[in-house]
């Protein structure tokens, strides 16, 4: 099993063609609005992702309609902001509605593959999943504020090209798997145990998660830029969405991983 999404979203060419698309009105972007519409997509993901737990144990051919429907979701959403900016505000609650029940649904497999293996996991792993995304978050903010990171157009090429890298190569072994021919290292592990194909897995699992959280620094710079240039309020659900993407590609890196480590290292109860 392996999930990959990326964040386009918030490349500075494509946000400077939005800011020319949304609504003007007297009321100007700000931080505290983005946050606070970050924080509730947030939280609607999360209520989402509360009710897959009940409806994928009740019917649990919804996790691969799930899986199916966040992908559509998520690509049409993609294009679909890019275009139209101005419909922002709706495709991200809809993003966020679907990537949380998605998330939901794969945090409770990955959760009874363990109960099931008998190892134990401090929380779960969907708690342990958002501790890792909070301290991502909170790191990567650090660095932006302190100057470390600044998110330029150079630090936004490389990984782009990073980003693109992890998507063909997941793409690739997506078709493979079509055909039979598995990638070990890159699927999620079954049986518990170690060895050099599970220590591989682990540590390609952690770099598309740091590369994933590297996208906030980007993120976080285009939300400064917007609010300094005077951008209109309505661009603030634009960018909202650019955070949501890049939080669930986080959150689903760090399920993966969390369950990694249970899978190699974790005690059995």
């Amino acid at each position: 099993m392996s999930l990959v999404s990326t964040n386009p979203i918030l490349a500075d060419s494509v946000l400077t063609s939005a800011m020319r698309q949304v609504d003007s009105s007297s009321r100007v972007c700000t931080v505290s609005g983005i946050i606070n519409k970050t924080a509730g997509c947030v939280l609607l993901a999360a209520f989402s992702g509360a009710i897959a737990i009940p409806t994928v144990k009740a019917f649990p051919s919804a996790l691969w309609i799930a899986f199916f429907v966040s992908l559509a979701v998520s690509i049409a959403s993609i294009f679909l902001v890019r275009r139209s900016p101005r419909m922002a505000a709706s495709i991200t609650v809809l993003y966020s509605v679907a990537q949380g029940f998605m998330l939901g649904a794969l945090g409770m497999l990955l959760q009874g593959i363990l109960d099931a293996q008998k190892i134990s996991v401090p929380g779960g792993v969907a708690l342990q999943a958002f501790v890792i995304v909070v301290a991502l978050m909170l790191a990567m903010l650090t660095l932006f504020r302190l100057g470390v990171l600044k998110g330029g157009a150079m630090f936004q090429s490389v990984l782009s090209v990073v980003t693109l890298g992890i998507f063909f190569t997941f793409l690739i072994a997506m078709v493979m798997g079509m055909f039979g021919a598995s990638v070990s290292f890159l699927a999620l592990p079954t049986e518990p145990g170690g060895g050099t194909t599970a220590m591989i897995g682990l540590g390609i699992n952690a770099v598309v998660l740091i590369v994933a959280a590297l996208w906030l620094i980007i993120d976080f710079r285009q939300v400064q830029d917007a609010v300094t240039a005077g951008a209109p309020a309505s661009a603030e659900w634009y960018l909202t969405f650019g955070l949501i993407v890049t939080l669930a590609w986080i959150y689903l890196e760090a399920l993966k991983l969390v369950f990694r480590i249970a899978m190699m290292f974790g005690n059995r109860k």
